[in-house]
């Protein structure tokens, strides 16, 4: 039989099946398979992108990112590329590390824009860089608002003049762009007017215009009085009050009729005024004594001499000329002065602001439900049962008949539209249990792919290295043959020089071969016994 000549391997091929390059080959493999392993687990362990910006100008956007890159931090795009989005459980931290170094800066600078002021700048620039930072600084305040998403503030501030006459007072606009879904109720709208009013000196409410991005205008402007214009704070007073009438009506009647049986509205007059009144009123018919003073006196002059001085004058006169003398000189005076005071009243009056003026309130009832036979049968309310509800709506309201306030009852049935029942979605229709199918599915197939990379392709090639070289079959022949060959020429020679040792001393030889190669002895004799038998 003619012998296949035996291939000779090329050099690369002579590396690989060497022990070296094949342990090198299986190991490469083997990294190979782990790499696809992990990318496999990667895939199925997608991580969750959170929004980290949105709403950032170009500039911010392109240092952020850079940021990021620096930081090793993944990031994507949302659609549109309005926000960075970054894994959800590095979103804070991302924050606070781009927040120390400044970022966003935002489209609006403030005032460390005057930090930067160089040397020999104008006059007028150094104003417009002032107008600037107050005009960014008031862009941010309002940015705080929830529902602002970004504000712009223009301010027309006119220079200084020493005439009185053509003197101009600074105006102000700001552009408002609102979130998706949000409205600014008139109390913002007005707080946002006093804000930037009250930032700049001699800026007046009334010269601030609002807009908001679809261009509707939210400041209404007027040259009224503050005293004539209309208060919010006064609208929601007075719709507070109203709410509050219809709650207690509600509250009082819902145990009687049902709930859902009854409407109540109310509307209420109130006067914002504030008066203020002094009233002093006389009564004259009325006077009241205040003091009195009188005053009584007399004197007599019978003791007096009289006549020519001389003789006859020192004579004491006659008994019937002293007697005239005495009746005839008596004098006497009586004064006496009341003052009297008009009664007079002085009332001081002072009307509270907020006083209800009239109040009006109209109650609908919904015919009574009755059941007869178990069947439910609608009535009419019941003179009775109408009085008795009006009387419980006066005390709820507060009715005052001087005061003109009105009160209507209605007890009429109810139109009730069915409401419309939308189908329910499948359960497999719902967006939570798509979203659900594919993450299971996701994982269900990274799983499967894992599985099988490792027990497929992995887990063979382990065994194959830590596995004992397979040598082929004509190899194993060859050794085994030799290796008799080899045992069977020792056994020949042993047997030989036992021969010689026992003709020359044979106990003595068969100690020292036994002491010396006990087995060599002990298969010689294994093979004399096999002979011999």
């Amino acid at each position: 039989m003619a012998e296949i000549p035996e291939v000779q391997p090329n050099a690369f091929t002579g590396f690989f099946q060497s022990p070296l390059g094949s342990s090198l080959a299986v190991g490469a493999g083997i990294a190979l398979v782990l790499g696809i392993m992990a990318a496999v687990w990667m895939w199925g362990q997608k991580p969750d992108y959170r929004v980290l910006l949105s709403n950032y100008s170009d500039r911010d956007g392109g240092s952020i990112i850079e940021s990021l890159q620096q930081m090793n931090i993944p990031y994507q795009y949302s659609e549109g590329g309005g926000a960075i989005l970054v894994p959800a459980e590095r979103v804070h931290d991302a924050r606070l590390k781009l927040a120390a170094q400044g970022l966003p800066k935002g489209g609006n600078v403030g005032f460390e824009l005057m930090e930067n002021q160089k040397l020999g700048v104008s006059q007028f620039l150094e104003q417009v860089n002032f107008q600037r930072a107050l005009e960014g600084e008031l862009a941010r305040s309002i940015d705080s608002i929830d529902s602002i998403q970004a504000s712009r503030v223009h301010l027309a501030i006119p220079k200084p003049s020493v005439f009185v006459r053509e003197k101009q007072f600074p105006t102000a606009s700001v552009l408002l762009n609102l979130h998706a879904g949000r409205s600014l109720d008139q109390r913002q709208v007005s707080a946002i007017v006093h804000l930037v009013s009250s930032s700049v000196p001699e800026l007046t409410p009334q010269n601030v215009t609002i807009v908001d991005q679809n261009g509707a205008l939210l400041s209404s402007i007027d040259n009224l009085d503050d005293s004539h214009r209309l208060d919010p704070n006064q609208l929601k007073y007075v719709q507070d009050v109203q709410s509050g009438i219809v709650r207690r009506i509600e509250s009082i009647l819902s145990p009687i009729v049902g709930a859902g049986n009854m409407r109540a509205e109310a509307a209420v007059d109130v006067d914002f005024s504030r008066s203020e009144q002094a009233a002093e009123t006389y009564k004259p018919e009325n006077p009241a004594k205040r003091s009195e003073h009188s005053n009584e006196s007399s004197s007599k002059d019978a003791d007096k001499a009289g006549g020519i001085p001389g003789a006859s004058s020192n004579q004491p006169p006659s008994a019937a000329t002293t007697a005239d003398k005495t009746a005839g000189i008596v004098n006497s005076q009586k004064e006496s002065t009341v003052n009297y005071e008009i009664d007079k009243t002085i009332r001081y009056v002072q009307q509270p602001m907020g006083a209800i003026k009239r109040l009006t309130v109209a109650v609908v009832v919904n015919n009574k439900t009755e059941f007869i036979d178990g069947k439910p049968v609608t009535k009419p309310l019941t003179d009775a049962e109408k009085e008795q509800i009006t009387g419980l709506v006066k005390e709820a309201m507060g009715y005052n008949k001087d005061r003109g306030d009105s009160l209507n009852v209605v007890n009429t049935a109810f139109n009730i539209t069915p409401t419309e029942v939308l189908p329910e979605q499948p359960f497999w229709k719902q967006f939570a249990t798509l979203d659900m199918a594919k993450t299971g599915a996701q994982y269900l197939l990274s799983g499967i792919v894992l599985l099988y990379l490792f027990f497929g392709v992995l887990r063979p090639m382990i065994k194959r290295v830590t596995a004992a070289p397979v040598v082929p079959a004509e190899v194993v022949d060859l050794e085994a043959e030799a290796e008799a060959e080899a045992i069977v020429e020792t056994e020949l020679e042993t047997r030989e020089a036992l021969v010689e040792n026992i003709e020359k001393d044979p106990l003595q030889s068969a100690k020292d071969m036994a002491k010396e190669d006990p087995q060599r002895v002990a298969n010689v004799v294994k093979n004399w016994v096999g002979i011999n038998e």
